[in-house]
């Protein structure tokens, strides 16, 4: 099950539901995602179930949808504050070559980076057996709902950043029950957007690098993913492509379980205040940056994966230069 959000003109919302390959259909009686997720959560129902119970009505152009820009991120909260995105990054097979490369110092290329030491913890203790703790992964803060871009909308890059580049990812998508229980809803394609040229300047940078915006959807498969998760990750510059590449997640290409990294992140009661959401990115071992592109305001990000609905797009903007001062109370 692929499920959505669409604005409509009196800014109520549609959530749609569909089968892959099937039209969308409007949820009867929801007013968000969210509301249904709770339900849920609360019920100790599935959200299929919840989802079936309510029913569903009419047909839904998704494709119109897209076009005309009214797609909403596919879970919100009323209260962005409550809404979490982070992430992990140095989880899949193929993601310590680049980080690597961008962390190695020209006159000591031998010697192991920290970015390889934090990999091959994640090759030799990422996918713990049941019962066992496994490894903790490189974690890191993007921010809140404020800072989450709809699918379709622009990724406004600060006007101090240094560079704005895509990251093709899978995200997880929680909301926590009144008694502080996570529960994942499912995954989403995300783009998680960042500075990939200050990261380079050191890797005690990452944590600025990734106060960025980021996007996820359109869609959100309901329930797990395939252990096999196959996309594409490209750049359109004036309508062509610019460059272009394939990607790879699920847990046959990573080196962390999904379970290990959702723990590692759960483990903080901090992440567990009832009723919020998050939205948690898994990493990727694909990115234009690492090819030698640099982005341009006006690119197009545009990622997809099989199975999980419909392209992921936005844009690339810079935002206007902002003066902070800090007074003194």
């Amino acid at each position: 099950m692929l499920m959505s959000q669409i604005r409509n003109d009196d800014g109520s919302i549609t959530v749609v539901m569909r089968e892959e390959g099937e039209p969308g259909r409007a949820v009867r009686g929801a007013s968000s995602l969210y509301e249904l997720a709770l339900e849920a959560a609360n019920s100790g129902r599935m959200l299929a179930d919840v989802v079936t119970t309510r029913g569903v009505s009419g047909v839904v152009d998704l494709q119109a949808a897209s076009a005309e820009g009214r797609f909403l991120p596919p879970i919100t909260h009323p209260d962005p504050a409550h809404l979490h995105l982070t992430g992990t990054g140095l989880t899949h097979l193929g993601s310590a070559a680049t980080r690597d490369a961008m962390h190695a110092s020209a006159k000591d290329e031998a010697a192991m980076t920290d970015s390889m030491k934090m990999f091959r913890m994640g090759l030799e203790g990422g996918k713990p057996k049941p019962g066992e703790t496994g490894v903790q992964p490189e974690w890191f803060y993007k921010g809140n709902g404020l800072q989450l871009a709809a699918p379709g909308g622009d990724l406004a890059s600060p006007a101090f950043a240094s560079d704005g580049g895509e990251e093709p990812e899978m995200a997880g998508i929680y909301v926590i029950a009144d008694n502080g229980q996570p529960f994942r809803l499912g995954f989403a394609v995300a783009n998680e957007f960042s500075d990939h040229v200050t990261e380079r300047v050191n890797y005690l940078f990452l944590a600025h690098s990734k106060l960025r915006p980021a996007s996820f959807g359109p869609e959100i498969r309901i329930g797990n993913a395939p252990p096999d998760i196959r996309g594409t990750s490209r750049i359109l510059r004036n309508g062509a492509i610019l460059w272009e590449k394939p990607f790879l997640s699920g847990e046959a290409n990573m080196s962390h379980s999904f379970a290990n990294l959702e723990y590692h992140h759960f483990k903080y009661g901090l992440f567990r205040a009832p009723g919020d959401v998050h939205v948690h990115m898994f990493g990727t071992a694909t990115l234009s940056f690492g090819d030698g592109v640099r982005t341009e305001p006006g690119d197009v990000f545009e990622m997809e994966a099989a199975g999980f609905g419909l392209p992921l797009r936005n844009r690339l903007v810079v935002a206007a230069a902002e003066v902070v001062t800090v007074g003194v109370l």
